[in-house]
């Protein structure tokens, strides 16, 4: 009954925080690092369904300009590890929808044909993301996009800062919060672009208390919530969303340690209350098989065969 007291709801909340830094220290390996200026970004046009070729086309184009442009900054201010990682981002074989490179950067970047595919995927990092440990997104995205063949296309959304693991911001809701407009925006244009598409949003950790803090009024069929710490809400009626929504956990994923609760302290709330794979939170579950707290979208994995078939309509709760 302790666990019940406030002070037995803090000493859960501060165990989460240690429970959630050993789950990222061998993971990430050190915290963000700090921004560097960069130029602002340019500005674009809508994506529109009659246009769609070529808008995505211009967009391409004028992003690879201010991935350039910020490089040229990031060497100026003596970042080398950030200039490197905005030439890769500047690949003439990249594809960015968005780019912003200031307050440590936004971005994103598509995998297949947007404008042909009949099925969609957002992915939504989560924690210890940045243009410079990029490389577990675009692998993941590069996997599913794999897995799921012609008339598809995966859309890597780095578009909020995400929180450092080493950090308080991970155990708050306030990065989700700020960053939920942003992403709500941006699949209202995706759909937009491509309305006849099934879309469908996926959600990595931290980023499934983005994906809740937009979900009402989200333009996708299915919201997938994966390694989630909590969502902020107890039920999936909280979420108001018309989208299906799934949740799964591998058993390999120290995140289902981290004790969920959720704290209402006098300036803040610290946690995100009940675990989504839960019965009474009411997602439907699928199949994670032994996936860590990284692997999801591993090449081969359970996970990743269960993520595909929800996006491509196939899977049944």
């Amino acid at each position: 009954m302790a666990s019940r007291t406030p002070i037995g709801r803090l000493r859960r909340a501060v165990l989460a925080a240690l429970v959630g830094t050993a789950v990222v220290v061998p993971m990430a390996g050190a915290a963000r690092p700090a921004a560097v200026p960069a130029p602002p970004p340019v500005s674009l046009g809508p994506l529109r369904a009659a246009t769609c070729t070529t808008d995505v086309a211009a967009r391409f184009a004028a992003n690879r300009d201010g991935v350039l442009a910020a490089e040229r900054t990031a060497a100026g201010h003596g970042d080398r590890r950030r200039a490197a990682a905005l030439r890769a981002l500047a690949d003439p074989a990249r594809g960015l929808l968005s780019f912003d490179g200031r307050d440590g950067g936004r971005s994103a970047e598509v995998f297949g044909d947007l404008c042909r595919a009949e099925r969609i995927a957002v992915l939504v990092p989560g924690s210890d993301t940045s243009f410079e440990q990029y490389g577990r997104l675009r692998d993941g995205a590069q996997a599913l996009l794999q897995r799921l063949g012609d008339r598809s296309a995966v859309v890597a959304w780095l578009g909020y800062p995400t929180p450092s693991m080493l950090s308080f911001s991970v155990l708050t809701p306030r990065r989700a919060e700020a960053a939920a407009p942003t992403l709500r925006a941006f699949v209202d244009e995706v759909a937009a672009a491509r309305p006849a598409a099934r879309l469908s949003v996926l959600c990595h950790s931290y980023g499934s208390v983005v994906c809740a803090s937009a979900a009402e009024g989200l333009p996708a069929s299915d919201i997938v919530l994966y390694g989630s710490p909590g969502t902020g809400v107890d039920e999936v009626a909280a979420l108001r969303t018309t989208a299906a929504v799934w949740a799964g956990r591998g058993a390999e994923d120290l995140i289902g340690r981290v004790p969920h609760v959720r704290l209402r302290l006098p300036f803040v709330t610290v946690g995100f209350g009940t675990d989504p794979t839960s019965p009474g939170f009411g997602a439907r579950l699928f199949a994670a098989g032994d996936s860590a707290h990284s692997d999801y979208l591993r090449p081969g994995s359970v996970s990743l065969d269960s993520i595909a078939a929800i996006v491509a309509g196939d899977s049944r709760a």
